[in-house]
């Protein structure tokens, strides 16, 4: 029988530019809420996952950066395994950690991911950060995909950009031109997700937006303007996960726990770009339903990775929470938005919150844990026990390099 593994706290930290914070302050910060969280104690741990990607490049700590950010809070002895899979690693990271579990190896864990993105001296650091998430050695055939959709990716008019932006707004002209979305769906995601970080006090962003003040806003690569476009953002994450019987070791956390229906990870495959069906995302989607013996009606809210406001529509259709061609209409509906069928980025998403890239997929999981746990505040989703969030990280072949998807459950009355 697989070993249940569980969430027993959890935390986040404010998300923005936080240029006197090191990735060791960010870290002490998240780690010290999650064990508090949990009523857990550090000699409590057995063993760490620490995901990061850009610290080799921007700090210069290029290697054991776990093992160096966790030893000043007194979690030194114990295995503690370094992580990166772009965007992704912070989910990826979780999935090593629940393997442990199940495997009988550790009953206490701990999940941390941090980021430390914002260099404001260092423009070119950062953009060669960003660029290393594709192929390196193939990145002619990269540019060749995006122009090929009509994007200028050596244009630079519109001030410096992340490559990102551009084979996104090249994945959202091909969409456009298969389904006839347009440039005002990707406008209506972006305001519901401005609009829903007004009650997270967490996030970078949190003021709400119009969908014309969303398309007013700074061209970045069409169809995006910035507002459609996630932040550069600094911040951390950590979790606490254990199995039932490493709960019962901890201060009466049992009421709040939340559950790990199911975790799942892909790497990219090879596909036509307009061979929808077979996205790396749909497929991941469709395995974590299995595992979790779930589908998805079962869905009470959901996490994406809104990069852009496109990734956002994309991954509602790869999680099955609407028809190809279909999101804009419901957008319209109201489906999505608090209050809606399905709320999808009731956080604010990473348009708004933020996106410290190894933190981000804890992030998620967070954000999901505080909505199971009925403490979400003015964004509480009325009766929520179901939880998806999709993590996707650098891209292969018109796709992201790796997705996690990962379902959560409401244990509690």
């Amino acid at each position: 029988m697989t070993v249940p593994v569980l969430i027993a706290g959890i935390s986040c930290t404010p998300l923005g530019k936080r240029p006197a914070h090191s990735v060791k302050d960010l870290v002490a910060e998240a780690v010290g809420a999650a064990l508090r969280d949990a009523g857990a104690r550090a000699d409590q741990i057995e063993a760490a996952w620490f995901s990061n990607t850009r610290q080799p490049m921007l700090e210069g700590q290029n290697a054991i950066r776990g093992q160096i950010a966790l030893r000043p809070l007194g979690l030194c002895g114990i295995p503690v395994v370094n992580i990166e899979n772009a965007c992704a690693s912070g989910s990826s990271a979780l999935i090593q950690a629940m393997t442990a579990i199940r495997a009988g190896m550790v009953d206490i864990a701990l999940v941390v991911g941090a980021e430390k993105m914002v260099f404001p001296d260092r423009p070119d650091a950062v953009a060669a950060a960003f660029l290393g998430g594709t192929d390196i050695h193939d990145l002619e055939n990269t540019k060749a995909y995006a122009r090929a959709l009509g994007v200028d990716v050596d244009d630079e008019s519109n001030g410096r950009r992340s490559i990102f932006m551009d084979l996104y707004a090249a994945q959202a002209r091909l969409h456009m031109q298969h389904f006839g979305t347009a440039q005002t769906d990707f406008a209506r995601i972006a305001a519901k997700n401005h609009t829903h970080a007004r009650h997270n006090r967490r996030a970078q962003f949190r003021t709400p937006m119009s969908v014309e003040q969303v398309m007013a806003d700074r061209l970045i690569s069409y169809p995006f303007t910035r507002a459609m476009c996630a932040p550069v953002s600094d911040g951390a994450a950590a979790a606490v996960v254990c199995s039932p019987a490493g709960l019962r070791r901890l201060s009466g956390m049992a009421g709040r726990a939340v559950g790990i229906r199911a975790s799942v990870l892909r790497s990219a495959t090879v596909r036509a770009p307009a061979a929808f069906d077979r996205h790396i995302g749909r497929l991941t989607a469709r395995a974590a339903y299995e595992a979790a013996g779930l589908g998805p009606a079962d869905v009470d809210l959901a996490e994406v990775h809104d990069a852009t406001a496109y990734a956002e529509l994309q991954q509602i259709e790869n999680l099955g929470l609407a028809e190809p061609g279909t999101v804009g209409e419901r957008l319209r509906r109201g489906d999505f938005a608090l209050g809606g069928r399905q709320p999808v980025s009731a956080s604010g998403g990473l348009l708004a919150k933020g996106h410290p890239v190894g933190a981000t997929g804890l992030i998620q999981l967070h954000d999901l844990c505080e909505q199971l746990r009925g403490e979400a505040g003015a964004a509480q989703v009325d009766g929520a026990r179901i939880g998806i969030a999709e993590n996707g990280g650098g891209f292969l072949g018109g796709e992201e390099g790796a997705t996690a998807v990962t379902i959560l459950e409401r244990l509690s009355a």
